[in-house]
């Protein structure tokens, strides 16, 4: 894959430097530094699955219960790397976590800056690549429009959400910093070409909408807040919000019409019987 990319170290020191600092994030520009390697697909530890002999053996989902603890009186992820986190309102990133395998998808954008939120972890930007490779060959065109937003970004927009729309709004559309998917780099708000449906509920209705309800899945992507589960994911519906957590998992998730929370506590107390 052609991808632009830094190391991780890099950006972690850069994006590290804009929060402490005060700064604003910096530009895609300012982190790779015009240097492009190949990226990697593969997250240390992330192994769905491994080979026994003839064998299959599934890792072992943690709880929720399992991977949660309180630090300054904020319910915190203890996993923040996992490709299955989850991250709600109830539940938290690190505000210092900063995914350190972030790249930029070699997809199309409706915009030219070079900005962090076109960057996603590895593993989900590939993923991502899959995916419109596969809508392109049946004549769907899509546009990534949102990916990795850092806490001080998703400050900045739930702050102004909150003055332009509203308290309630803000509530139900957007984040508190820490506990938006976006920080986790394995989100994509995605669009189609039509500039009006964009991050509008009515995305659900264009072709573009009910082809990656209906395909999202095989590269391992989920609809994170689907329609009539705002009591579970605390979220209002969002047909154009894309969470990446596997293939085996999405997959499971989108046949049987559920939340990524539904998952964890349907496999929770399957493990108990």
């Amino acid at each position: 894959m052609n991808r632009n990319r830094t190391t991780g170290l890099a950006i972690v020191a850069a994006l590290s430097a804009a929060l402490l600092g005060g700064c604003e994030a910096p530009s895609l520009g300012q982190l790779f530094s015009g240097e492009k390697t190949q990226a990697s697909t593969e997250v240390s530890g992330q192994k769905p699955q491994q080979e026994e002999g003839t064998n299959v053996v599934k890792k072992k989902q943690p709880s929720l219960e399992e991977t949660i603890q309180m630090v300054d009186g904020v319910p915190t992820v203890t996993n923040p790397a996992e490709l299955t986190v989850v991250v709600n309102k109830k539940r938290a990133l690190p505000a210092d976590y900063i995914p350190s395998d972030l790249v930029e998808p070699n997809v199309p954008f409706p915009f030219d800056e070079k900005v962090e939120k076109r960057m996603m972890r590895a593993e989900a930007a590939g993923a991502l690549e899959k995916l419109f490779a596969m809508a392109k060959e049946q004549g769907i065109e899509l546009y990534a429009v949102s990916g990795y937003r850092s806490y001080r970004t998703q400050k900045s927009l739930f702050d102004t959400y909150v003055q332009t729309q509203g308290a309630e709004h803000a509530a139900a559309y957007s984040a508190v910093p820490g506990k938006s998917e976006h920080q986790t780099g394995l989100a994509m708000d995605v669009s189609g070409a039509d500039a009006q449906t964009r991050l509008e509920e009515s995305f659900a209705s264009t072709p573009e909408g009910q082809w990656l309800a209906a395909n999202c899945a095989k590269a391992g992507f989920i609809i994170r807040y689907v329609q009539g589960k705002e009591d579970i994911t605390g979220y209002a519906y969002e047909p154009w919000h894309l969470r990446y957590v596997g293939t085996d998992i999405a997959e499971e998730i989108m046949s049987k019409g559920i939340t990524l929370e539904d998952y964890f506590q349907q496999a929770e107390t399957a493990q108990k019987q």
